[in-house]
């Protein structure tokens, strides 16, 4: 496929029916997505400063790539253009108990809470084979917090209830205590003091990701009070990122791969700030693929975007036509993930695999703590 053609298909929708390089599209593989990935490039830690991690800068329109810092991004954007950010913010999602009688230890994967005054929450345990429900779960070295489990939901999925009965405030202070950053099982060691700040963007406000909107760590506040003093505006959503956006895509034909739900929502503010800038022709950069899901999934046939809330199973692959924003920020995704297919669908496959092939071979750092890269 040329680039030119892919370039016409994502800025145009309609596409003639005799463009052969439509129809590849429209029924790429999983496997299109492979490449070997040497599992030293896989990032361990955050660079010392947030800004200071590499940015490969893609351009649809030339097929240039450029290698440069983080912090040179401002050269890329002008008065009044605007960042689009996810404000989500990681809780300590990783637990370690016991059960009950054989004093097994078992991880415990905080997913989602379903119901507060109830304390229960949908989860992940493993080894699970054994975690039966009725089973109850011991947390801490005096068994300070217990959980009961009441129901199954996947062969690893469990609902457990936490049989707490002192106030709220008390009870999120001990899951804060009990649990750890949920590091990526990539990153190959123990989670250490400095991730609970570096784990996390520096405008996090919103308690429910049990994983960082990467693309936003590599700013600092430096970084953000530099871009505004230039004049871009940052509009602020919300998507809560969950496993599912990680987990492995199990189909060959991408048409039938079910995205997991994530909750979303977008506010009267963003929505403001962001059609402002698309009527005044100003560009909208999406930081990360989150907040890219997230405004997709709220757009107006006008293709501005709409103040909405909800779940979102939308799953962004080839041949697909963007709506709102104009460029992206993203980091350097493993093989075969939604999140790295998606970066295809915005940048056009060719370019994109030809990107991959030069950040491997560059010796750029891969995912949550890796480097970044700008299609624009």
């Amino acid at each position: 496929m040329r680039l030119s053609v892919l370039k016409g298909l994502y800025e145009d929708p309609v596409t003639p029916a005799c463009n052969n390089s439509f129809f590849k599209l429209l029924h790429m593989k999983l496997s299109q997505f492979r490449f070997d990935l040497p599992l030293n490039l896989i990032a361990q830690n955050p660079t010392k400063k947030r800004e200071e991690s590499r940015l490969m800068v893609i351009d649809r329109a030339t097929g240039n790539i450029e290698n440069k810092i983080f912090s040179d991004i401002m050269q890329y954007f002008d008065d009044k253009d605007v960042f689009v950010v996810n404000n989500t913010k990681v809780f300590p999602a990783r637990m370690y108990g016991r059960k009950e009688k054989t004093g097994a230890k078992i991880e415990v994967f905080l997913l989602r809470e379903l119901s507060r005054a109830n304390r229960l929450w949908d989860v992940i345990v493993d080894p699970a084979r054994k975690i039966r429900v009725g089973n109850k779960l011991y947390f801490g070295e005096n068994d300070e917090l217990v959980a009961e489990v009441i129901d199954n939901t996947t062969s690893r999925g469990r609902t457990i209830k936490f049989l707490w009965d002192s106030s709220e405030e008390e009870f999120r202070k001990m899951l804060e205590f009990m649990g750890e950053t949920p590091l990526p099982k990539y990153i190959k060691r123990k989670p250490e003091e400095e991730d609970k700040e570096r784990y996390q963007t520096v405008y996090a406000k919103h308690e429910g990701a049990v994983a960082a909107p990467t693309a936003g760590l590599h700013f600092s506040k430096e970084l953000i009070k530099r871009l505004e003093i230039q004049g871009i505006r940052f509009a602020e959503i919300t998507l809560h990122t969950g496993l599912g956006t990680f987990r492995p895509i199990e189909v060959e034909d991408l048409s039938k791969h079910k995205m997991d739900a994530e909750y979303y929502k977008v506010d009267e503010t963003a929505c403001a700030i962001v059609n402002k800038a698309k009527e005044g022709n100003r560009k909208i950069c999406s930081i990360g693929t989150t907040t890219m899901r997230a405004m997709e999934s709220s757009y107006t046939a006008q293709k501005l975007l709409k103040p909405s809330e909800g779940w979102t199973n939308h799953f962004i692959h080839p041949p697909y036509h963007f709506n709102v924003a104009d460029s992206m920020v993203t980091n350097f995704h493993l093989p075969k993930t939604s999140l790295m297919i998606m970066a295809c669908a915005f940048a056009g496959y060719d370019l994109m695999m030809e990107a991959y092939k030069k950040a491997i071979k560059d010796k750029y750092r891969f995912f949550s703590y890796g480097d970044a890269m700008l299609i624009i």
